[in-house]
């Protein structure tokens, strides 16, 4: 090989060792670094958020009952015997004693005719001894027996009367009587219903609430009872509830009171019953905060540019809204989008912010 080109070789070996070094050195030093930093932080999460406040809750809660007369008795005859009167009109108004069924007492009737014979006699008896031991002229022990005597019969008396008064159904109070059972010259017992009585203004309505919501029922709650099949509604207020839970269902049955001046309402009816709940001042936060899980529910709390899963426990719900019992208090604030690419302790930045008015 000649001289000149081995020269030529060398120099160019040369120019290529020194841009190496003034150039590429400088790239690879600028590309070591981020390696020597660690790894490459992620950019904070792009959230909405709600500040949460107190308020006042009034939710509606939902249940069905049924329909109840306010008085309701079946009609039955205290004795046996053959019915000789029905004094009243099938779905006819009657009045608390008036008589309604005469079942034949004719027996009756003549052994108390007979004791009142026996009365006569006796009282006289009674008044002439009196008057002769006033004057001595009979023994204290023979007035005692004659005495004694009337007494007795006045016992029969009142105790035939009694038996008489078994023989006749009246009203125990004012009300419809319904349809009858039986017929004059029927013959009926004690077992058998001779028609039913109602009292339908007002009338009651029956329904449970869930055992969460028993301690938010209070007497003379307003609730708005819809019948079914009218499309009605008529309002009513609470005046009476069980002293306990049902263990069964776990609610609280209530009972309401309704006017039914028109008598439009029938006992037996299927109603949907409003009931309007008050609470006290509480934390609320929109549906969309809400996550829930097999624990229960959370939501992510933002603080010092932080999110934190923060477990809470529900109240009352609403189309938008749920009250928070506990884990948040007023101010915090609560993520309402962007949950799904949240973990807790994750930078956030925060777009938007809406406040509770």
């Amino acid at each position: 090989m000649k001289k000149g080109t081995i020269v030529v070789i060398i120099v160019a070996i040369a120019l290529l060792a020194v841009i190496k070094i003034v150039f590429l050195k400088k790239d690879d030093g600028a590309s070591a670094k981020p390696a020597a930093g660690g790894a490459q932080k992620m950019p904070p999460a792009l959230v909405t958020v709600y500040v949460t406040n107190s308020q006042i809750l009034e939710n509606s809660l939902y249940s069905s009952g049924t329909i109840l007369a306010n008085e309701e008795v079946d009609l039955h005859p205290e004795t046996a015997g053959k019915i000789i009167s029905i004094l009243f009109k099938e779905g006819s108004i009657v009045q608390k004693g008036q008589l309604l069924v005469k079942i034949n007492d004719a027996d009756l009737q003549a052994q108390l005719k007979k004791s009142s014979l026996n009365y006569d006699l006796s009282k006289q008896k009674e008044g002439r001894l009196k008057e002769l031991l006033a004057i001595k002229g009979v023994s204290q022990e023979d007035y005692d027996v004659a005495a004694n005597e009337l007494q007795t019969i006045t016992a029969d008396m009142d105790y035939t009367r009694a038996l008489i008064a078994k023989t006749e159904i009246r009203a125990p109070f004012d009300g419809t009587v319904g349809l009858k059972n039986v017929s004059e010259g029927s013959y009926v017992g004690p077992t058998d219903i001779i028609a039913s009585m109602q009292q339908i203004d007002p009338v009651k309505v029956d329904f449970s609430v869930p055992e969460k919501y028993s301690s938010k029922i209070h007497l003379n709650d307003t609730v708005i009872v819809s019948i079914e099949g009218t499309g009605e509604k008529h309002k009513g207020l609470v005046y009476a509830f069980d002293p306990k839970i049902d263990a069964n269902t776990r609610a609280l049955k209530v009972r309401a009171l309704i006017n039914n001046h028109d008598r439009k309402i029938f006992p037996g009816s299927f109603a949907q019953i409003s009931t309007v709940l008050k609470t006290e001042k509480s934390v609320v936060v929109p549906t969309m905060a809400v996550i829930p899980n097999l624990r229960g529910q959370s939501t992510f709390v933002v603080k010092d540019g932080k999110a934190n899963l923060t477990p809470i426990t529900i109240g009352i719900r609403t189309d938008t809204t749920v009250e928070v019992l506990t884990g948040l208090n007023a101010g915090d604030t609560v993520v309402t989008s962007g949950i799904m690419t949240l973990k807790t302790g994750m930078q956030v930045k925060i777009q938007s912010p809406k406040k509770n008015k």
